[in-house]
């Protein structure tokens, strides 16, 4: 089943430009796009496909609709009017009902008859689940924990204890929320654990990627506000509060006690030390490293880029004599003015 392009031009707000009663019945890329698919340009980078492409219609800004040599779709934001556009083509499987012979269900559930729960999943005691909220294989969830109407659960997700999600909540194959934050206190040499009291509070439509990990209060509660999206392989620490709509990109570790802003972006591979603040509206760069407070709106950088590894041993060398070469031209400038 399809959807022509007037009927998907008019569901997306785009202005067409082309058949409205050709017929779309799939997404590709401007590259591998063939007949009945629509593809997109969002990232100028990939313009150098568009005159060749062989899509049925192609979303894009409408600047570029002359270079086109098939249908078009203009849009201010292409890649918004494409995630729409996927979205009415492809959608998502038809939800379960019911619960798989094989899962395992504590005392006290409340789980919707409208919910799904897969093969293999243990449900501890007096969890509830929403309606609509689908429970891939393999996903544990601990006791007294809550699950919103309409998430998905991917397989092998695990929720401990104490946990409140919200509703439309995705959490992808391999996540683990509300395990124990790192809380050691030293004791003449020696750790000793100090317990995880707290849990974790999950708002509505957030999104959390696969092996990711988001450790549960010392004592209060971790937190991630409505909207909040998290990559892949992302360690979130105990206590640690997400604003709204922030989004965060692959192997970010964020240290306990950290506090992000709303609407803020954190580029892949960067750490964040704890008990600091960032600011809403916030972009900080990929592999950055942030150490002190963030009070401003802005993008903040730290990360070195690649060069070629003898430039790199060159500069490195001139680096470990920074300070001593400040220290000369000090010196330097007292003599040439001595009223400093």
């Amino acid at each position: 089943m399809g959807l022509t392009l007037g009927e998907l031009a008019n569901s997306i707000g785009g202005k067409l430009q082309g058949d409205p009663d050709c017929v779309i019945t799939s997404v590709a890329t401007l590259q591998n796009a063939g007949p009945g698919a629509i593809s997109f340009l969002a990232n100028t980078t990939y313009r150098k496909y568009l005159q060749h492409t062989a899509a049925a219609a192609v979303i894009l800004r409408p600047e570029f609709a002359r270079e086109c040599p098939t249908a078009t779709i203009a849009s201010a934001n292409p890649y918004v009017a494409y995630a729409r556009a996927a979205t009415l083509i492809v959608p998502p499987v038809n939800p379960r009902q019911g619960v798989h012979p094989s899962a395992s269900i504590g005392k006290d559930c409340a789980i919707d008859a409208s919910a799904w729960v897969g093969p293999n999943c243990i449900i501890g005691d007096s969890v509830h689940i929403g309606a609509g909220t689908q429970l891939a294989g393999g996903c544990f969830i601990g006791r007294d924990t809550r699950i919103g109407a309409g998430g998905y659960l991917h397989a092998n997700v695990v929720v401990s204890h104490g946990v409140n999600i919200g509703e439309r909540v995705i959490i992808h194959p391999g996540a683990v929320i509300g395990s124990d934050g790192f809380g050691l206190a030293n004791e003449n040499g020696q750790w000793l654990k100090v317990p995880q009291l707290g849990g974790v509070r999950i708002g509505n439509d957030v999104e959390i990627g696969a092996n990711t990990s988001v450790d549960r209060g010392a004592l209060d509660d971790t937190v991630l506000e409505d909207g909040v999206k998290l990559d892949n392989q992302i360690q979130v620490a105990h206590n640690v509060h997400i604003g709204a709509h922030t989004a965060i990109a692959g192997c970010v570790g964020i240290s306990g006690s950290a506090r992000i802003g709303r609407h803020c972006m954190i580029g892949g591979g960067a750490g964040i030390v704890g008990h600091l603040e960032i600011a809403d509206n916030v972009t900080v760069t990929g592999m950055t490293m942030v150490t002190r407070s963030i009070t401003s709106p802005g993008v903040y950088s730290s990360g070195i880029p690649a060069q070629e590894n003898s430039d790199w041993n060159k500069n490195y060398a001139r680096l470990k004599k920074l300070d001593q070469l400040a220290r000369r031209l000090q010196a330097l400038e007292r003599r040439l003015d001595p009223k400093d």
